[in-house]
């Protein structure tokens, strides 16, 4: 893809979300295109979106469980920004209309006390770097397409990458722990939508530790030159699959110890 392509989509995109309204695949308009030219239609969205006057307030990071890497036939997570817009407190009733296909997935998020240094990244250092963990969930909505029936083609990696990893916001917990404390492994969520269980699951369902997850993004943005930075939230990747999430949407996380994390859709 060329840069004036790359722009287009990513206006595209930046439409479609402002709109509320899918987009057709990226992947049927530019067959073959790769996860680096995916990540620069997330960057030239990133763009966008800052010269809107929106404020970066950390990263999340997708497709860290086994069973979604393999239904996409890749090995390796993805990951996106998130914006001072997709915060919401803990309880938040979400007015209507402001999602428009939203799904729910629960999550660590680790906030951070420093800015991480990239040269020498290690678990050590991420310790180091986090001032606390805090249970989450991540609202999720796709402004590309699932199917194209014309085409007969689904939506790849790359056609999410570049829809900045379908992230769309953030319900953080009350309460902050000290990582140090903790073995990430065996934080457990149970989540339920309007009473009923849809889910559940441990931290190792985050490519076994969600500390790896931490230190793959910090790797690859190392590789591009950029770095996790103090105050950034960051989004661990879900242990349980997305859970539809349409009006009238209770959604309740109990992390046992940790407490719980909950949201309405109105």
């Amino acid at each position: 893809m060329n840069r004036k392509q790359v722009e287009t989509a990513a206006k595209d995109l930046y439409q479609a979300e402002k709109n509320k309204k899918q987009i057709d695949l990226i992947s049927n308009r530019h067959p073959g295109f790769t996860i680096d030219e995916a990540y620069a239609i997330q960057d030239a969205l990133v763009k966008l979106k800052l010269n809107d006057g929106r404020k970066q307030i950390g990263w999340k990071i997708g497709l860290t469980s086994r069973a979604m890497q393999m239904a996409l036939k890749i090995e390796t997570p993805d990951s996106g920004v998130i914006f001072d817009d997709m915060y919401f407190p803990n309880g938040v009733r979400i007015p209507a209309g402001t999602f428009f296909e939203p799904r729910i997935e629960a999550e660590i998020a680790f906030i951070m006390a420093k800015d991480l240094s990239n040269s020498d990244l290690t678990r050590d250092n991420i310790i180091a770097a986090t001032d606390c963990i805090v249970p989450a969930l991540e609202i999720l909505e796709t402004r590309v397409v699932r199917y194209n029936p014309v085409t007969k083609t689904y939506r790849n990696v790359c056609d999410t990458i570049a829809d900045n990893a379908a992230n769309a916001g953030i319900v953080l917990a009350d309460k902050r722990f000290c990582l140090k404390d903790i073995d990430l492994r065996w934080i457990g969520g149970i989540i339920k939508r309007n009473g009923v269980v849809e889910e559940t699951g441990l931290g190792a369902g985050i490519l076994d530790d969600p500390m790896t997850s931490v230190l793959w993004l910090a790797r690859r943005l190392a590789e591009y030159n950029s770095t996790i930075k103090k105050g950034d939230i960051i989004m661990a990747g879900s242990f349980i699959r997305p859970i539809e999430a349409p009006s009238k949407s209770e959604f309740v996380a109990d992390f046992g110890p940790l407490g719980t994390v909950n949201c309405f859709f109105e």
